[in-house]
């Protein structure tokens, strides 16, 4: 009588584990899809800061305010053409001795 150490005479089992682990690899394979599908669903979002929100009520006031106040350029014009614009040479030079502080 003849023993079969390594059971290698019965097919039938070996095709069933690897039947299992074939199913496992799948129902892993699964798993993780679905786990994946269900991080991303939901997951996205967007939150402004006040800080954020401030900032783009004062970008649409500025982009709605007129780039130069041509009333004012009027003004100016008229007040040179007439000899009443006169310039202060002292607040002006303070002006710009501030101006050059500030930047450097």
């Amino acid at each position: 009588m003849a023993i079969n150490i390594n059971n290698l005479s019965n097919n039938s089992q070996v095709k069933q584990k690897l039947d299992q682990q074939i199913q496992v690899k799948q129902q892993a394979t699964q798993n993780a899809a679905s786990s994946e599908q269900g991080r991303s669903v939901g997951k996205d979002s967007v939150s402004l800061t006040p800080q954020a929100q401030q900032l783009n009520e004062l970008q649409k006031k500025a982009s709605d305010a007129p780039a130069v106040d041509q009333k004012k350029i009027d003004q100016l014009k008229k007040a040179i053409a007439n000899g009443e614009y006169k310039v202060d040479p002292e607040k002006l030079a303070a002006s710009i001795a501030n101006f050059e502080f500030k930047l450097g």
